[in-house]
């Protein structure tokens, strides 16, 4: 006679191994000799182990908990039960308006087990918070769903928009599991470290998944995995000023994508990031163009917003203002700043100072700091305002990132209104320069250009000191 604790702790064993075939045989082998009152549990385990498939082992689950209760009716009222059926629910509705029926007794039930699964069906069927509320340690659990745990907190933070929280929790959950798992949770860290503007966090994360993998990747789901990897090491490099080291990474996700799977939206996207910041701009346009092509509905705007400022760089504002529109209208999507910033520069293209300082300053007033004082600082421009420019060009300066193309932008801007004025600030002048220079080509027709005013104001800053020039 068999005993239903010991063959599912040998299970267990199997899991935490990663050895799922020999789980399953433990069992089935265990249904084969127990005695009727004992399979009806036997049935429950392996629901849940089917359910570590996710989506594509609905069926399976279905399958085991009718076994389950054909073979014990009273096995419908237990928590486990109870748990399996809502997460299974939960898959199986993924669009309804109301989250899973989880009673209360099954979210603090005795069984770890029925408290996990309750926890799964609350994430999956959208109350996260009531997902994070179930009490359940991690010791409490057998070691195949510890992280798993740890990834389904995660996944609720996230849907609550604690970023910084979720990131910690795919951390931990990197730290308790093995293999190809690592890989995905430091992938799934390095991705939130990208939302938060830490590129280095994310390339931390990326380098210590890189080597889980085999060295030749065959299966389909391993290989869109590892396109996974290089698409956010891509994002990763470009946010640190590599954008070649990103180009290689980004070639290679979409060369894995297009042997293993289909083209991405995200790839797509991320491909003409790269390009735009290479200097390719036809090149990223048409990149921009797949995007928007493979985007899911609440993806395009992203894709039009993307194109518009493609299409601006290649000196378009019609085209531009065409996708810049479309994006606006998309009334969740969280960057509406930047574009009435970017459809104020349309305006400034074609010459529409009026409505472009309007528009600037809309964009202004909602947050988009950076690029609607560089609109601001050309209209001033335009209307010989050189002390109004210069003040929404330094403003460029302190709130822009360090070295990025705006910022080089601004000092450049500053360094030739100052010149402008005759120099009214040597000092500040040269510093203005000297950072430009320092970040522009020697091909860029800046170079000459600010290498003078490096000269000038050396030359003025060491007559003003009594003879001494700077080093």
């Amino acid at each position: 006679m068999i005993d239903v604790a010991t063959t599912w702790q040998q299970a267990c064993t199997a899991l935490a191994a990663g050895d799922y075939d020999t789980a399953f045989d433990v069992l089935e082998a265990a249904l084969r000799e127990a005695q009727p009152a004992q399979r009806g549990p036997l049935h429950l385990y392996l629901a849940s182990v089917h359910s570590l498939y996710g989506d594509p082992a609905l069926p399976d689950v279905q399958r085991e908990l009718q076994r389950a209760t054909r073979t014990d009716p009273a096995l419908a009222s237990t928590p486990l039960y109870a748990a399996l059926d809502a997460e299974r629910h939960a898959r199986a509705h993924p669009e309804e308006p109301t989250p899973p029926a989880v009673p209360p007794a099954v979210r603090t039930a005795a069984d770890p087990l029925a408290r996990y699964h309750a926890v799964c069906a609350l994430a999956l069927g959208g109350d996260p918070q009531a997902a994070l509320d179930v009490h359940l340690p991690i010791t409490e659990l057998p070691l195949h769903l510890r992280w798993r745990l740890r990834s389904w907190q995660a996944d609720a933070q996230e849907s609550l928009g604690h970023t910084q929280d979720a990131a910690h929790l795919y951390a931990e959950a990197a730290h308790l599991s093995a293999g190809l798992n690592r890989a995905t949770m430091l992938q799934e860290q390095a991705a939130l470290e990208l939302q938060l503007g830490n590129a280095e966090g994310a390339k931390r994360a990326l380098d210590q998944a890189r080597p889980l993998y085999p060295p030749a990747v065959t299966q389909d789901d391993d290989a869109l995995n590892l396109a996974t990897w290089h698409y956010l090491r891509a994002q990763a490099m470009l946010n640190l000023g590599r954008p070649e080291a990103a180009q290689d990474a980004i070639r290679e996700a979409d060369r894995l994508e297009r042997e293993h799977g289909d083209p991405s939206y995200g790839v797509a996207l991320v491909r003409g990031q790269v390009l735009t910041h290479l200097g390719q701009t036809e090149a990223a346009l048409t990149a921009f163009q797949d995007a928007l092509t493979l985007a899911a509905p609440q993806d395009r705007p992203y894709a039009n917003h993307e194109l518009g400022v493609a299409l601006l760089d290649l000196d378009r504002p019609v085209d531009a203002r065409e996708k810049l529109e479309a994006a606006l209208h998309e009334r969740d999507y969280p960057f509406q700043p930047e574009v009435l910033a970017d459809l104020a520069e349309c305006d400034y293209r074609l010459g529409r100072l009026a409505e472009a300082q309007a528009g600037a300053e809309a964009a202004m007033a909602q947050g988009a700091v950076v690029p609607a004082s560089l609109v601001l600082g050309s209209v001033a421009l335009d209307y010989f305002q050189l002390d109004e420019a210069l003040e929404h060009y330094e403003r460029v300066i302190r709130e822009a990132a360090p070295e990025t193309r705006d910022w080089i932008l601004a000092h450049q801007m500053a360094a030739d209104i100052m010149a402008q004025q005759g120099f009214p600030n040597p000092s500040a002048a040269y510093a203005h320069a000297q950072q430009a220079l320092a970040l522009t080509p020697e091909s860029d027709d800046w170079h000459a250009t600010l290498q003078d005013y490096v000269t000038r104001t050396q030359a003025l800053i060491g007559t003003q000191g009594g003879g001494r020039t700077l080093n």
